[in-house]
């Protein structure tokens, strides 16, 4: 997919430009947890501000509208010179707009404040989009949603796509086309959301290992017993990649059940077991595969990391960072684990997506996408 590039348009020097970041990070207590989305937003933000652009950046934080953007902001000044303009649709952000100075850098409230966000709403998108000359997606990590700052505003602005999102799709693009040996490792829950990816990445890799929750709904249609374990809402006893060879799934898991949590066979699972993460002998029986693969593609974990089980995780990103292979990873629980090891300078390459690399892995593109194409 080859799109237009902000990095390519020749004179910024006092243009407006509004920007599509990626800003939705966790916050404990207030203050930023993971600043890895954070750093990764600032090449284009230094870019447009060494260029003489006046830059607005707008995006989201969290699921609630009363959540706000404001300690993204304290973390961000701390790298980059930039001000503060709450709300874009507020009367007085016209004047904050109007009284930027050549390579300044204004940062919006929380868009989803605002209800008309998610809803891709004509009106919000022509307010937004009246504050600007040029528009730029920089957030890959919701490039798969079709909302009013990453679909509504690209379509009535010249629209490019930012350094890192441009970088994402570049990378990814790669993993479309895998060196053999490869293997995908896919984790995480729901898998009626990723039954196409796993059919379509069986053709292209050698293996596909299924980790986390998924685990549970293989095990389950092969006839085992899952005990009260975590299950999606799609059967896949008829799945044509139930008894696949390249089929890889846990030979032992982590349980809680009567006698507290242990690990044991995933065929010796007992009703009132619930399945929490991957055992030492899966680790093992992996271990080959990944040292041998020219290519790793992994997005999402492989234990429930709410409640505390990362040892799977962990055990896996060590192995992936130890490998020779071209990797790339992605998914929130993914990437912390790889920062908690401080291993994020041993991987090909980390994506700032979960869903959304999931959705271009699968489709080779999404609408918001679509509108950078060249």
């Amino acid at each position: 997919m080859e799109l237009k590039l902000i990095t390519e348009v020749d004179d910024l020097r006092g243009k407006y430009v509004i920007v599509r970041a990626s800003f939705n990070v966790p916050l404990v207590e207030g203050r930023v947890r993971n600043d890895f989305r954070l750093k990764r937003a600032l090449p284009t933000l230094k870019f447009l501000q060494d260029n003489g652009a006046k830059t607005i950046v707008i995006s989201h934080i969290g699921r609630e509208p009363e959540e706000t953007l404001m300690p993204v902001y304290e973390e961000l000044k701390n790298a980059l010179p930039m001000k503060w303009g709450g709300k874009i649709t507020d009367e007085a952000f016209v004047d904050i707009r109007n009284n930027l100075q050549e390579g300044e850098i204004v940062v919006c409230e929380n868009l989803r404040q605002d209800e008309r966000e998610e809803a891709n709403d004509p009106v919000l998108a022509e307010i937004i989009a009246n504050f600007g000359d040029l528009y730029v997606n920089d957030a890959f990590a919701e490039a798969h949603r079709e909302h009013t700052s990453t679909l509504g505003v690209a379509k009535l602005l010249p629209a490019y796509a930012g350094i890192t999102l441009s970088e994402e799709v570049e990378h990814l693009a790669k993993m479309m086309s895998p060196k053999s040996p490869s293997i995908l490792l896919l984790g995480g829950a729901k898998f009626e959301t990723k039954m196409p990816l796993v059919e379509k990445y069986l053709e292209l890799y050698d293996h596909v290992f299924i980790g986390g929750a998924l685990t549970h709904d293989i095990l389950k249609a092969r006839g085992l017993e899952i005990g009260k374990s975590l299950v999606s809402d799609v059967s896949l006893v008829e799945a044509p990649f139930l008894w696949s060879e390249k089929v890889l799934v846990p030979i032992d898991v982590v349980v809680e059940g009567k006698n507290g949590e242990e690990t044991k066979p995933a065929d010796s699972v007992l009703p009132e077991d619930i399945i929490y993460d991957l055992g030492y002998e899966t680790i093992m029986m992996l271990k080959p595969y990944i040292e041998k693969a020219e290519t790793i593609l992994w997005n999402g974990p492989f234990g429930n990391y709410e409640k505390g089980f990362e040892e799977g995780t962990e055990a896996v990103a060590e192995l992936v960072a130890g490998a020779s292979g071209f990797s790339v990873i992605g998914g929130g629980d993914t990437v912390a684990a790889v920062n908690k090891l401080n291993l994020a300078d041993k991987f090909g390459f980390m994506s700032i997506g979960g869903g959304s690399m999931l959705t271009l892995l699968e489709y080779g593109s999404t609408p918001a996408l679509e509108v950078l194409r060249r």
